[in-house]
């Protein structure tokens, strides 16, 4: 059983009950004061602190994904990286890995689809990324093999992990699901990581003499994905959604490149690039590009493109609200922008999951494959 099944949770749950229950049954035979009652007491007393923790830690890691098997928590993944050639003759993408989706099927591609672990050099931002790309059922059926499908590149938070779109908050077997129940298209899924160069929070901005994040989301990211596997190259083939730092990412893309992408999603966005430790000097003094960050400023003072926005928050839990409403408000035809605000919710994985299914159906709703 992995790291983060549930069987493994409910086992240790299931073990500190009964070590707890076993505890007070034999508390008052070890009241005693020789030596192996005082051992027994401790023994127990300390079985059953573990087996708490144990279950407190496994829950946390199943929620937040710190570790996503057993050798990544005793540090025995030691499998090297794999050099990607960008000479003339280099591909932008190279497969290194094929899995299994958590879905029904999983085992046949046509069924349950598939996940390719891959690395994308990017043409005009020179960065170069792994991802995950998830593949539905209908890419391997023959009923589709001439045809094209939409796309979405997903992003998690700052400094989440892709592996947390895919466990933590089950985009893939999601996906899966909304499409089994026609609420959404067929869907090709990127997913990856917002931090795309070393571990700085380049809050998806093309840094002056730094990382050019922004042109790898926008150009690089589409325009290599197009080109290997059968993703159209339009506006309407291409949707751009994430969670905290990726929902802003996700907004602030689409609001700036509606050429590229016709919907994007932010789930509890921020909409002002932060600057911080993490993110370093973003924008050395350049105050255009700065305002041009800030994306309530960009509704106010930018031609509005053709674009769907879809925006979430909570009344209660999340500090996103009232800028949210702003967002809302400042958003001008031809662009368009929807909502989704929850009674309560927190910034965390439990909101999210609750607000990614009517997310992937509201974005494939403004695609289409072709």
């Amino acid at each position: 059983m992995g790291l983060t099944s549930n069987k493994v949770l409910a086992l240790a749950v299931f073990l500190a009950v009964v070590l707890f229950a076993v505890t007070i049954w034999l508390w008052p035979r070890l009241a005693r004061r020789s030596w192996k009652a005082v051992t027994g007491r401790i023994g127990l007393l300390l079985a059953t602190q573990l087996a708490i923790f144990a279950s407190v830690g496994l829950a946390a890691n199943n929620s937040f994904l710190f570790y996503g098997s057993w050798a990544d928590l005793f540090g025995q993944e030691q499998d090297m990286g794999k050099v990607v050639d960008h000479s003339a003759g280099g591909k932008n993408i190279q497969v290194v890995a094929k899995q299994k989706p958590d879905t029904p099927g999983a085992g046949k591609p046509q069924l349950g689809g598939e996940i390719q672990k891959i690395v994308l050099a990017g043409e005009k931002s020179k960065i170069t990324s792994p991802a995950y790309v998830y593949l539905p059922p209908e890419y391997f059926q023959k009923a589709y093999e001439n045809k094209t499908f939409p796309a979405s590149i997903v992003l998690t938070g700052y400094p989440g992990t892709a592996e947390n779109l895919l466990k933590g908050l089950r985009y893939p077997k999601t996906a899966w699901a909304q499409a089994k129940q026609k609420k959404m298209q067929p869907m090709i899924l990127i997913m990856m990581r917002p931090t795309v160069a070393g571990q700085r929070d380049t809050e998806c901005v093309d840094i002056p003499g730094g990382p050019q994040t922004e042109t790898f989301f926008a150009k690089d990211v589409p325009g290599a994905i197009s080109a290997n596997y059968r993703v159209g190259t339009k506006p309407q083939n291409w949707g751009f959604i994430g969670n905290s730092t990726g929902g802003y990412c996700a907004l602030k893309i689409g609001m700036h490149h509606p050429e590229q992408f016709a919907a994007s999603a932010g789930l509890s966005a921020y909409y002002k690039a932060a600057d911080d430790p993490t993110t370093g000097d973003l924008f050395h003094g350049n105050k255009a590009e700065e305002n041009r960050a800030n994306l309530l400023w960009s509704l106010d003072h930018l031609k509005p493109g053709k674009s769907s926005f879809l925006v979430t928050s909570s009344l209660s839990g999340e500090e996103n609200f009232k800028p949210t409403q702003a967002f809302i408000k400042k958003v001008k035809a031809p662009g368009r922008v929807s909502s989704i605000t929850l009674d309560s919710g927190g910034h965390n994985f439990n909101t999210w999951r609750r607000e990614i299914p009517p997310a992937l159906e509201w974005i494939s709703g403004r695609l289409s494959a072709s």
